[in-house]
């Protein structure tokens, strides 16, 4: 089966692959910019691990805010 280029994909399709990426890498950023800012000990684990499963997709960002942060 050929892979289907992104011109072949309806504008519909292609305007939900474009939203859902945009929200993905928003979310992927805040959640490095609030590790970054966060004290090491307001955070579950070692920051280096979160920081690299912040980059599994799209569950990295959400596991984090769910249950990465201590609450202070």
């Amino acid at each position: 089966m050929a892979q289907k280029k992104w011109s072949d994909l309806p504008v519909n399709q292609r305007r939900a692959i474009s939203v859902v990426g945009a929200v993905e890498a928003a979310l992927t950023a805040a959640a490095l910019r609030d590790l970054a800012r966060r004290p090491s000990p307001q955070v579950r684990g070692p920051k280096a691990v979160w920081a690299l499963a912040l980059f599994v997709q799209p569950i990295g960002p959400l596991v984090y805010f769910a249950a990465g942060r201590r609450q202070g």
